[in-house]
């Protein structure tokens, strides 16, 4: 693949991904939805990756690190969000985390953190014209 269809590959399934996560929040399953916010924000930060330095892109998961990776100035808020997106990834997904991650995951807290990926998703979107 070309840099620009490795880029369009990373966002369309990040767009993809985005739409997952507000169904499951929809019906209910709050924790995987945040699990799936994670990977809305992966994608596009591989794709920033693509774009700003090569096309072999790292395979990890920690959002913090693939941000710094991509050269992208980030905030401190930007920062702490990007830490602790990071931890709904570990703890939708394995045993000893889940059950506590998922207690955690009301309805109030799931739409706080929703909303906090929609703000990163459309500023590392602006990053990636």
């Amino acid at each position: 693949m070309t840099k620009e269809e490795l880029i369009s590959f990373w966002i369309e399934g990040s767009d993809r991904d985005f739409e997952s996560m507000l169904h499951m929040f929809e019906s209910k399953d709050y924790h995987w939805s945040l699990y799936v916010g994670h990977l809305v924000i992966e994608k596009l930060l591989k794709a920033c990756y693509v774009k700003n330095i090569n096309t072999k892109h790292p395979f990890i998961h920690n959002l913090l690190r693939l941000a710094e990776k991509s050269n992208l100035e980030i905030t401190e808020e930007q920062r702490d969000l990007l830490d602790t997106i990071n931890y709904f990834n570990m703890q939708a997904k394995y045993a000893d985390y889940k059950f506590k991650f998922y207690k955690r995951c009301t309805k109030e807290f799931t739409n706080i953190w929703i909303e906090h990926i929609k703000g990163l998703r459309e500023w590392i979107k602006k990053q990636l014209l």
